[in-house]
């Protein structure tokens, strides 16, 4: 029995085609799978631990537990001024960017709210900045404890 070497061709073509996308659905789920940022986080100054969970498309972070008077005394709305930090949403990372994700950041420190990102640097590490006018940035490296 002879094949052409168009038939030969054509089978290889096809069976390549399924193993290339089988192969990369499957580095595609690993992928996801490794890159998913939720859990309890250090912040870089150890002043406070924040829980990053899933929400929408991206992420939100919640103060789990902070050093300090622990009240949200720099709002800017002065009801807030004796609010308990622990349990604040600080960080909405809802839009896909690049390698990570963008939104907005609240800094309790000062009471003023960011543009914002979160960016994956490794599988126990992220790098959160927040930005005034996209270009005066500062960056913090958090670790994942959780």
């Amino acid at each position: 029995m002879t094949t052409s070497r168009a038939s030969v061709s054509r089978y290889l073509s096809t069976h390549a085609l399924a193993f290339l996308l089988l192969a990369s659905s499957t580095v595609g789920a690993r992928a996801q799978k490794a890159a998913d940022l939720s859990g309890v986080w250090q912040t870089e100054t150890a002043g406070s631990t924040v829980r990053i969970a899933r929400c929408g498309g991206g992420y939100c972070g919640t103060i789990a537990a902070t050093a300090g008077s622990g009240v949200d005394a720099q709002n800017p709305d002065p009801a807030l001024r004796s609010r308990k930090l622990v349990g604040v949403q600080i960080m909405q990372a809802g839009t896909p960017s690049g390698a990570g994700f963008e939104g907005s950041l609240y800094n309790p420190n000062d009471g003023k709210t960011y543009a914002g990102s979160l960016t994956p640097k490794g599988p126990d590490t992220v790098e959160v900045a927040g930005c005034v006018l996209s270009v005066l940035c500062k960056r913090q490296t958090w670790r994942r404890i959780r």
